[in-house]
């Protein structure tokens, strides 16, 4: 699934991870992966559905690396849609060699490489066309990778799949150009929500590194993106439409211009004062997506979305954002009272909050006496 958010992509609960060795292992990270993919003939870089910038950032990036060393055809992919203003102005504005694809099909004479998602999750093109990389690049935690994969570098301490990219074409003493730069640097600022404290000394130095590239004011206009009305209206009936159990935040979307949504809006709900832990849920045609959001000092937010979905869906992310998919399960896009109920008691539940009577965001006679 693409990450219902562009700070969020989903992964398989963190488990203990150790990554395979091949047969000759240079010290150099990207020397290991180039080895690796220098047998086959072409190269695909798969990335999450709806990609965020940290996954086109990231796979922009290792698209570059291989283009500098591979004479073969190279594509970058992913499923679903660029709906969020900000990432659809990355695009247009910086102009990564990203398609949006319905299907992939198998080719053994194609290595395909994973980048910003994991092997067996759902939110990829590569899982649901039943395609076995070769490659594993990532920062979510992951189940422990098996051995028979060619080459996984997944380092969940860093805070950016596009700083491990990075870290790849300085490596190799390749420039990452104006635009490349920008895109990461912005990728990176998105994934920690500008909190300096997420960074590792590795994030540190490649900051440093990309500002002698990137140009700032790419970066401004992107955070500046023009907003549809449908964000507009989004945004109303999600403020009219949460639920306060003390500080517990519960938001039931009726509906949505797209998945992305829920991410956006569980972003702002978190900054509420008095909230430490955001549900934000929508419909869309016969799926729900989820996103939840905690703040610093509050439970790890994967583990309260696993729970709630335990049973029902799946999902995955950060310590403090995450988010997660339940498929098939409304009908024409709309929840049902009891899919609701059902959805409250198990994110109540999950959070541990013993008040379970809510108090809305926005009174309905402050909403009724200013309309």
């Amino acid at each position: 699934m693409g990450s219902t958010h562009p700070r969020e992509a989903h992964s398989i609960p963190p488990e203990t991870m150790s990554a395979p060795e091949i047969t000759i292992a240079p010290s150099l990270q990207s020397e290991r992966l180039l080895k690796v993919l220098a047998p086959y003939s072409s190269i695909r870089i798969v990335t999450h559905d709806n990609p965020d910038p940290d996954a086109i950032a990231a796979g922009w990036g290792l698209h570059r690396l291989f283009e500098e060393h591979f004479d073969r055809p190279i594509e970058f992919v992913a499923g679903g849609a660029i709906v969020r203003a900000e990432n659809r102005h990355l695009v247009e504005l910086l102009g990564p060699p990203l398609r949006i694809v319905d299907r992939l099909f198998e080719d053994p004479e194609t290595a395909t490489v994973l980048v910003d998602c994991g092997l067996g999750t759902s939110n990829h093109l590569a899982t649901r066309d039943r395609l076995r990389p070769v490659a594993v690049i990532d920062h979510h935690a992951i189940l422990r990778a098996p051995a028979d994969l060619a080459f996984a570098d997944i380092r969940p301490s860093v805070a950016a799949t596009a700083t491990i990219a990075a870290a790849y074409l300085r490596e190799q003493g390749i420039e990452p150009g104006v635009k490349l730069a920008s895109a990461m640097l912005y990728a990176m600022r998105t994934e920690t929500c500008g909190c300096e404290t997420e960074h590792s000394e590795l994030d540190r130095s490649i900051m440093l590194w990309l500002t002698e590239y990137a140009e700032p004011g790419l970066i401004a206009e992107i955070e500046n993106a023009p907003l549809a009305r449908a964000y507009f209206s989004d945004l109303v009936l999600a403020l009219q439409g949460t639920q306060l159990f003390g500080e517990t935040a519960l938001c039931l979307l009726p509906k949505a211009s797209g998945p992305e949504t829920v991410g956006e809006v569980a972003d702002l709900l978190i900054r509420c004062e008095g909230v430490s832990r955001v549900l934000c849920v929508v419909a869309i045609e016969d799926d729900l997506y989820v996103s939840v959001r905690t703040r610093r000092d509050d439970e790890r937010a994967v583990d309260l979305l696993q729970k709630t979905l335990d049973g029902i869906g799946g999902g995955g992310g950060h310590t403090h954002r995450a988010g997660g998919k339940v498929v098939g399960i409304t009908s024409g896009g709309r929840m049902s009272q009891s899919l609701e109920q059902q959805l409250q008691d198990r994110w109540l539940s999950a959070c541990d909050e013993k008040i379970r009577r809510a108090k809305r965001l926005v009174g309905l006679r402050e909403i009724v006496e200013n309309l």
